[in-house]
């Protein structure tokens, strides 16, 4: 796996592989923005503290 993809199981399809959408900055820390590679579902992760899941 590259750096560019994650292993975490989607919770629409069950796939296990998330690829990195997007990242910036923001006063919160790094903002990387994930899509399952199956069926495009997407979550934001905000550092190591913020998370929502909802469909991007």
């Amino acid at each position: 796996m590259s750096d560019l993809e994650i292993e975490r199981e989607c919770p629409v399809c069950g796939n296990d592989t998330f690829y990195l959408a997007a990242s910036m900055q923001v006063h919160l820390g790094t903002k990387t923005k994930w899509h399952c590679t199956e069926c495009d579902y997407g979550y934001i992760h905000i550092t190591d503290d913020v998370e929502t899941y909802a469909e991007a």
